[in-house]
């Protein structure tokens, strides 16, 4: 039917139409198809801040080293509370225009940890631009290169009440009457990377993960046994709050206070530290804010992570119980609400 040896015209224009047909088949309307879900009941809206600093996040290369994908292996447990679904990335993901799909924030190598779920890891706003400036002041091992231009280094007189001072420790930087700030690409990376979180499940609707063996399942099994019946607070001091005070309880100078010889951490009474626990804490010069865990933590663990606290690095305080941090969580509810009212 068609003479290519002789009709040239012929080969090109049945050539560009297996080209085009393959393309839309197997490229643009799977790209469209993808796009056809909803975001999740109560996902929140990604902020303009957040939006930013997803445009920041791309544009350093931060998706070559890190993924914002919890696969759905047992394995991959250590990154979220459930495997992704497509709808986790539905405010993220919306197209640019017409022709351009956003970048792929998924990617395909984990030369860093997994922040699909890094702003329930690590809320502190204080340790993520510590990180930014200098990886290893907060992680000895690591091989992030640090993020220098996201900074500025300032006269101490210039600094303006709206600025954001990083907490950086003498050692790494040490200039009588200067600070370092952060830059507005560097508080909207920030603010992007504490937006990622993964959204709640209907009930009984999360995926599960698919474990790697019967043994493992087992293993599981016995380690949530273990769980309900005494709760590891190194486990979750580990978890929680290493990464700021460190896993010695040294914390970081001039960037996150000791916990070893605490005051507030060896008084006999616990009331403050648990506050300072539920609500944060911005009130100790030269160090970063501490962010509030209330949310994040039960009841029961923050008294198993105050206990391992109060009695390791040479500290010598009584046990908390979970009555004493429900009873101040409740002070703290009450007055809430009556100043609400």
């Amino acid at each position: 039917m068609f003479d290519f040896n002789r009709n040239h015209k012929a080969l090109v224009l049945t050539a560009f139409g297996v080209f085009l047909a393959l393309s839309l088949g197997v490229a643009v309307f799977p790209a469209y198809q993808m796009e056809d879900y909803t975001p999740i009941p109560d996902q929140p809206k990604m902020s303009d801040a957040e939006i930013k600093g997803e445009d920041v996040f791309i544009s350093e290369g931060c998706v070559a080293c890190h993924t914002q994908q919890v696969r759905n292996i047992e394995m991959d447990k250590t990154w979220g509370q459930r495997p992704s679904i497509p709808e986790d990335y539905y405010y993220s993901k919306q197209r640019m225009d017409v022709w351009r799909q956003t970048p792929s924030i998924l990617g395909s190598e984990r030369t860093g940890p997994d922040l699909a779920s890094v702003g329930e890891r690590q809320s502190s706003a204080a340790w993520q631009l510590l990180h930014l400036y200098d990886p290893r002041a907060v992680v000895e091992a690591s091989i992030m290169p640090s993020f220098p231009w996201l900074f500025k280094e300032v006269d101490s007189t210039q600094v303006d009440t709206s600025d954001v001072i990083v907490a950086v420790p003498k050692d790494i930087f040490n200039k009588p009457g200067k600070k370092i700030i952060a830059t507005e690409d560097a508080i909207n990376l920030v603010a992007y990377l504490q937006s990622l979180k993964q959204p709640k499940l209907p009930e009984g609707s999360a995926p599960k993960f698919i474990p790697f063996s019967e043994k493992a399942v087992k293993g599981k099994e016995s380690e949530k046994e273990s769980a309900t019946s005494s709760l590891d607070g190194e486990k979750l001091f580990m978890n929680t709050c290493a990464a700021c005070h460190q896993k010695t309880g040294q914390g970081v100078p001039g960037a996150f206070p000791p916990l070893a010889g605490s005051k507030i951490v060896n008084n006999e009474d616990p009331t403050k530290m648990i506050s300072i626990i539920l609500e944060g804490y911005n009130e100790l010069k030269g160090y970063g804010p501490m962010p509030a865990l209330g949310d994040q933590l039960t009841d029961a663990e923050i008294a198993a992570i105050m206990t391992h606290e109060r009695s390791s690095w040479g500290n010598n305080a009584p046990a908390v119980q979970v009555e004493d941090v429900k009873k101040v969580r409740d002070s703290i509810v009450k007055n809430s609400n009556s100043d609400v009212q």
